[in-house]
């Protein structure tokens, strides 16, 4: 169920029984995963599911969401449990100005206004964007938004921290989204890569010293994700990595690479329903 190009990549990076894992866990149907805005545990009784160890509740079996409890009210959204880690990893944001970039449909920007930052979301499509506001009335949620290309676009002045969700290959969601393997290509994962190259420069300058940087894709294409931080760190950027401790994400090691980054793979966690494959790296900007 794997083309060619992609098994290649991926056993080389990540090894052939890891490769073989990654395959076998696309074969099953991902669960629905909600971030919740208090309440853990209780929305999981209420829900029939179970909280993971990073925070998010799982269900099984869910049916319609606009039908689930607590979706009117706003208690929740929809975000997979691996998609809900990036912004942890930007720590204590209460009271700080973060810059959500590349931010629709909005999960990221409702954690951290959730989390209590002053939350700017920006993303170059105008429609997404409504998508984004729309989720965050119904989440009873504020952040301001704009809509803009974030290659070009700077703050008025630099932010505590900015959180880079950047365009990718997607090849993350594959239980998700079944097609891409047979829609991607080696040219669209070059073509990202070099774009994503673009917005990581333009983020890092809109971090003041002494902030951080989350750089994110939910792409399991190396070039997209661990090439990219190791680029930066590489020419010499006035930023240095900050290791992911498995205390910030669940305890779960697994999920930290040896370079100290986080890397999610779809066999992760296999007895709980597996992860999106997702890959952040930290940095703190000198």
């Amino acid at each position: 169920n794997t083309p060619k190009w992609l098994w290649r990549g991926w056993s080389e990076h990540y090894g052939e029984e890891a490769c073989r894992a990654i395959a076998a866990a696309h074969q099953h149907e991902a669960a629905l995963d909600l971030s919740v805005k208090d309440g853990a545990p209780a929305w999981a009784t209420r829900l029939g599911g179970r909280v993971l160890p990073t925070g998010s509740v799982r269900l099984e079996n869910a049916g319609a969401v606009p039908r689930l409890d607590g979706f009117d009210a706003g208690a929740w959204w929809v975000q997979d449990a691996a998609a809900a880690l990036p912004a942890k990893l930007l720590g204590e944001v209460r009271g700080k100005h973060v810059i959500d970039l590349c931010a629709a449909p909005g999960g990221k920007t409702a954690q951290l206004a959730v989390a209590g930052a002053r939350v700017t979301a920006i993303d170059r499509s105008p429609e997404r964007l409504v998508r984004l506001q729309a989720n965050l009335k119904r989440l009873g949620l504020e952040a301001e938004t704009i809509a803009a290309d974030a290659a070009s676009w700077r703050p008025s002045q630099p932010a505590d921290a900015v959180l880079l969700d950047a365009p990718c290959s997607a090849t993350g969601t594959i239980r998700r989204h079944p097609d891409i393997p047979h829609l991607k290509s080696p040219r669209d994962v070059s073509d990202a890569a070099k774009t994503q190259g673009v917005l990581l420069d333009a983020a890092l300058s809109m971090v003041k010293p002494g902030g951080m940087l989350v750089y994110t894709v939910c792409s399991l294409q190396p070039e997209e994700g661990e090439a990219q931080i190791e680029a930066v760190l590489t020419k010499g950027a006035p930023v240095r990595r900050r290791a992911v401790a498995a205390a910030e994400i669940g305890g779960l090691k697994e999920l930290v690479s040896p370079a100290g980054d986080l890397r999610t793979l779809p066999c992760h966690i296999p007895e709980l329903g597996g992860l999106d494959g997702f890959y952040a790296g930290r940095l703190e900007r000198l």
